[in-house]
């Protein structure tokens, strides 16, 4: 039998390591700005077109490569900052695995023009597919120029699965925000379709902030500064009243490297507990500076997850210092011992003139006469005052009990009615008032009523969520989506990402109902609202349904309209907690039954069940 295990070729195996560290457009740009800013750039440009899918451009003006360093960059396992393994645990900078070029080059077509600034001329190479088609000297400016073209060209199963160019620019602009806040000293810009998205200058991290999020975020930012032993942390949080129903504005970094730490996550969340509206999340910009031999950032190709050797103790100082910011900016309670205003203890000396306490009492009272003492505040004497022509209370005495009398027999003669209302009620059982009367609320959460098999039990915000669907269906298909104007137009500024997301649905959303027009500089406009929504806050709402319309996957063959009209129907839809009254309660469930489908959700989730009377037996035996 001959031989059967044999080594790959390279191309192949560049391929499998890039389907690792390249699983998207928004990952080569992330690579390659990791390399920009390594390079020691202080001015680096992303350009973008198609979301990626077709054109990525990065230029800096760093170091750049000689022409042998440039074209062993594509190497796999080409680096210049490790030498030996003892340097993986004392990594500073971004990329070291020398991984991403040769990945890149593996499935997509490359170009590269660089120039050392001691050199008179620069180096220009074109790889595709890992093969080399030119490398020839070529006038450029000092730095790097990379330009990615046809990404997954020769892998099209990888290109098949990419998202619509709105989920691929998202991915993007959410990779350029996390290398971009953590270097506030450099600047940065980003432009898809020769549309300028941002254009940040070099200042602070609060500057860096607000620029990347918006002018509104820095009224909301509290500092975050603690130092120990173990950790360096500082950065902001945001205040509970400006949290969000969309994440995105959540940010961890260590040694200025973005990473994903779920663990740490819950320690901020923790501190802000019973503070937060339902269903919210709060801003935090976090940075840590922790000694390099302390953590582990080889553990993923992507490098987002570190573990950290002091973990627990890292989680108690980070609890901490976010209870203790919010504390001093009296958004929890706290006590200042440091305060001027201290609380006022009287201090006695010895030139102190002491007074025993004194008690008035009356020297005639007798307990055995019959008559209570009179007193006054403070349990003082107080001589007892009668009072002049006392006859005159007793006047017209006889008339008010004649009276009091005929109050008497029209109270029963009203309980005689309600009486033979109550006989009429148990002879017909099925009148309007008494079919109210038979549905309850428990928890504020669930909906009970009697049917003949048992106990019927209605989530009451689900059931709520498949009305407001169908409505919203039936809009749709009639596209005559019932319009409630606002009083005042309401102007909402969104992050880039949530920005082209409203874009993507504007034109489907106006056939739900919604007046809402594109305002430019990443906002919006809402003009009205759909009329089955009562009560509604417009720009809750809209940041409701597009968090719900980003984290809602896309299932195989399902309409972008019927994922739109979901969205909606949860973000308008009753929250738990809210207390129904027994004619909301019965219009609800009558509305849920009048459904094409009662029982579920749109997306499969149980409406109604009812426990038989069996069960409800079972439960006293």
């Amino acid at each position: 039998m001959p031989d059967i295990i044999h080594l790959l070729p390279d191309s192949v195996a560049n391929q499998i390591a890039a389907g690792e560290v390249i699983q998207r457009p928004a990952s080569a740009v992330k690579e390659l700005m990791e390399n920009a800013v390594d390079s020691g750039a202080d001015i680096i440009h992303v350009i973008v077109k198609d979301s990626g899918k077709t054109l990525i451009q990065v230029v800096d003006n760093g170091c750049g490569m000689s022409e042998t360093d440039a074209r062993m960059a594509f190497e796999r396992h080409s680096t210049s900052k490790i030498r030996k393994a003892e340097d993986l645990f004392a990594i500073q900078t971004m990329g070291f695995r020398g991984e991403a070029l040769a990945s890149v080059a593996a499935i997509a077509t490359v170009e590269v023009k660089t120039k050392r600034k001691e050199d008179e001329t620069g180096t220009q190479i074109i790889i595709s597919g890992s093969k080399l088609i030119s490398h020839e000297p070529a006038g450029c400016s000092d730095g790097s120029n990379f330009s990615i073209k046809n990404l997954f060209f020769n892998v099209p199963a990888r290109r098949k699965f990419l998202k619509s160019n709105t989920t691929e620019l998202k991915h993007i602009i959410t990779e350029f925000q996390r290398v971009a806040l953590s270097n506030p000293g450099i600047s940065f810009s980003l432009k898809n379709n020769n549309t300028d998205i941002y254009r940040l200058e070099k200042g602070n991290l609060r500057k860096r902030i607000v620029s990347v999020f918006g002018k509104n975020i820095n009224q909301n930012l509290i500092s975050v500064d603690t130092e120990t032993t173990i950790i360096k942390i500082k950065g902001f949080i945001g205040k509970p009243e400006f949290a969000r129903r969309t994440a995105g504005e959540q940010f961890l970094s260590v040694n200025n490297r973005y990473m994903k730490h779920p663990y740490f996550h819950k320690a901020i969340m923790l501190a802000y507990k019973n503070i937060l509206q339902p269903e919210t999340i709060p801003s935090y910009f976090i940075f840590f500076e922790v000694d390099p031999h302390t953590i582990d950032i080889n553990i993923h190709p992507t490098k987002t997850e570190i573990k950290f050797a002091e973990e627990s103790h890292i989680w108690q100082i980070l609890h901490a210092s976010v209870k203790e910011a919010m504390g001093k900016n009296n958004i929890v309670p706290s006590l200042d011992f440091d305060s001027e205003s201290a609380i006022d203890i009287p201090v006695s000396s010895r030139q102190t003139d002491v007074k025993p306490p004194s008690i008035e009492i009356d020297p005639d009272y007798n307990p055995f006469d019959g008559k209570k003492p009179s007193s006054g505040h403070g349990g003082k004497y107080r001589p007892e005052k009668k009072i002049p022509d006392w006859e005159k209370l007793y006047a017209g005495f006889e008339k008010e009990e004649t009276n009091k009398q005929e109050q008497e027999q029209e109270q029963e003669q009203e309980q005689e009615q309600q009486q033979e209302q109550q006989q009429q009620k148990e002879i017909h059982p099925n009148t309007d008032e008494n079919r109210v009367n038979s549905i309850f609320q428990l928890k504020r959460k669930y909906i009970l009523t009697p049917v003949k098999s048992g106990l019927m039990v209605i989530d009451q915000r689900r059931a709520h969520i498949r009305i407001q669907y169908e409505r919203f269906i039936v809009s749709i298909e009639s596209s005559k989506g019932i319009v409630q104007q606002t009083l005042f137009p309401v102007t909402i500024e969104l992050n880039p990402i949530d920005y082209n997301i409203a874009l993507e649905i504007l034109d489907d959303i106006q056939l739900l109902g919604f007046d809402i027009r594109n305002f430019g500089n990443n906002a919006i406009v809402i003009n009205g609202t759909p009329s089955y929504i009562e009560n509604p806050d417009p720009k809750s709402l809209i940041e409701q349904i597009i968090e719900d319309y980003k984290n809602t996957p896309l299932s195989e063959g399902s309409e972008i309209k019927e994922k739109l009209a979901m969205s909606v129907a949860k973000a308008s839809a009753i929250n738990y907690g809210k207390l129904l009254t027994p004619e909301e309660m019965r219009d609800l469930v009558d509305n849920l039954f009048a459904c094409h489908t009662p029982n579920y959700t749109p997306d499969g989730k149980i409406i109604v069940t009812i426990i038989n009377e069996d069960e409800l037996g079972k439960r006293f035996s």
